[in-house]
């Protein structure tokens, strides 16, 4: 894990232009007061329906890495980033379109309230152990569960 720096937001900018990444994805580690890890299912009809994956996003153009960060989270969970405590990672995939996507993975507090979903994207969330049965049998990518270990 790395503390979030303005200096480390550059590096990772600049290593996106370098490898020719077309998209960038947010991804957040929320973990609970009991230590469980926040995990969203994605729409069966949706590219990679059925995925178990992080609250993530597509950043867009006109804004910072850690805004669509916070943008994201609240979009697909209704909880507000508080804070950007660490940054664990990325992996790359290709989009349903074929792009070159990169996935920034960071672990966030987030302030008092209740995970709400939205529809047009999963289907249900979890809290679940990272190091419980459960974890083990969602359908998590490698890429996600190796993000998440990265931040225990």
């Amino acid at each position: 894990m790395e503390k979030v720096t303005t200096q480390l937001i550059n590096k990772l900018s600049d290593k996106l232009k370098q490898d020719g990444i077309e998209k960038v994805v947010a991804g957040a580690i929320i973990f609970s007061e009991s230590g469980q890890v926040l995990l969203l299912e994605r729409l069966p009809s949706e590219f990679k329906g059925g995925l178990v994956e992080l609250p993530s996003g597509n950043i867009e153009a006109e804004e910072g890495i850690i805004e669509g960060l916070g943008r994201e989270v609240e979009e697909e969970t209704a909880l507000k980033v508080s804070e950007v405590i660490a940054y664990v990672g990325s992996f790359d995939y290709s989009s349903s379109s074929g792009k070159k996507v990169r996935q920034l993975n960071f672990v966030v507090a987030v302030g008092p309230g209740q995970v709400k979903v939205n529809p047009s994207e999963h289907v249900r969330f979890y809290y679940t152990d990272p190091h419980g049965e459960e974890f083990q049998a969602l359908n998590i990518s490698p890429e996600t569960k190796e993000a998440i270990e990265n931040s225990l």
